[in-house]
């Protein structure tokens, strides 16, 4: 061994030392040239046979190698070390207590479909559904919406290409029930319905209503008062007061709009009534004949009622929310005060 042999041996240790990809790899470079039988413990046994020229600079470059390598290999241990404890999950200490998730609360929304389907539950009224998508027959034709109402138009419904639409109402609901149902028909018809609205403050695009009938013999106009009148006592309270104007629907006649006294200023005129002292809510009527025919009925031996009203404007008086778009943010700030 001579001093140019040993500037090889070091630059090929250390080079082995710095490529080790892992511990296994690093062990196997220290025993290899640092071990009870590795070279360099073999160079400075064999000192006394290098050529006494180059004997002292044999020996020292081999203690050099020996300090060199060794921090080298102490260095990359711990590198390989810390890279192994960065990519390993956390400990999980199993004597920490649980970490509970709080309780959820219903949307405001959901609330009231909840209050109105148990208030007309105690009225013998069940709950129905249908889907979203309907067809031109069930959401205007059986409901005797005649083609040029403008409802029919592009510009006021959504049309699917298969001459399907997004129901603009839940009346169509009402058309199935009776379709495969017999008098007496007492639902609720809760869901959502799609309409070309420009988003603003009090109109959505998607939005809920709730519809109701009841047909069956010698059904009245007083019947469906009386209804209205105790739904709005339950939903708003004691002393609201109830008021029915007339009105035109294609599949109700005769047809009226019911309005609420304001719960705001109990019907004394305020902004949130605009001054009139009534909010309107419900629009309402006795089932148009033509539409029983639709479904098989006998108009003359059956009379019913039908009415409906918007979910959200419901939740917008009874909450006292300004703008219907905060029911469809999901900002948590905002929900969690219905909790």
């Amino acid at each position: 061994m001579n001093a140019q042999e040993m500037l090889t041996l070091k630059e090929t240790a250390l080079a082995e030392a710095g490529a080790a990809a892992g511990v296994v790899d690093l062990e196997a470079v220290r025993v290899r040239y640092l071990g009870r039988n590795g070279l360099l413990p073999k160079i400075m046994k064999g000192l006394k046979e290098v050529d006494p020229a180059e004997r002292a600079d044999v020996g020292q470059a081999a203690n050099a190698l020996k300090q060199e390598l060794g921090s080298l290999l102490d260095a990359r241990r711990a590198a390989l070390a810390a890279a192994a404890a960065a990519k390993a999950p956390a400990a999980f200490d199993y004597s920490l207590p649980g970490r509970w998730r709080p309780p959820g609360s219903m949307h405001p929304i959901s609330m009231v479909i909840a209050d109105v389907a148990r208030i007309f539950g105690r009225l013998g009224f069940t709950v129905a559904d249908g889907p979203d998508v309907e067809t031109r027959y069930h959401n205007f034709e059986a409901l005797n919406t005649p083609e040029h109402h403008p409802s029919l138009d592009a510009q006021d419904t959504f049309w699917l290409e298969t001459g399907e639409l997004l129901r603009t109402q839940t009346s169509p609901v009402q058309i199935r029930v009776m379709e495969r149902s017999q008098p007496p028909v007492r639902i609720i018809t809760p869901g959502r319905c799609y309409r070309r609205d420009k988003t603003d403050a009090t109109h959505s695009a998607n939005f809920h209503q709730v519809e109701g009938l009841y047909v069956d013999r010698d059904v009245s106009m007083a019947d469906l008062k009386g209804v209205l009148a105790y739904f709005a006592r339950e939903m708003m309270g004691p002393g609201v007061g109830v008021r029915f104007r007339p009105h035109f629907f294609p599949f109700t006649e005769p047809s009226v709009e019911c309005d609420f006294s304001c719960h705001v200023c109990g019907g004394k005129g305020c902004r949130v009534c605009k001054h009139s002292g009534w909010i309107e809510i419900a629009g309402a009527g006795m089932v148009d004949p033509r539409v029983f025919s639709k479904v098989g009925y006998d108009a003359e031996a059956l009379t019913g009622y039908a009415f409906g009203m918007g979910v959200e404007r419901i939740a917008m008086i009874k909450y006292g929310v300004g703008d219907i778009r905060l029911f469809y943010e999901n900002d948590a700030r905002f929900l969690e005060q219905f909790a």
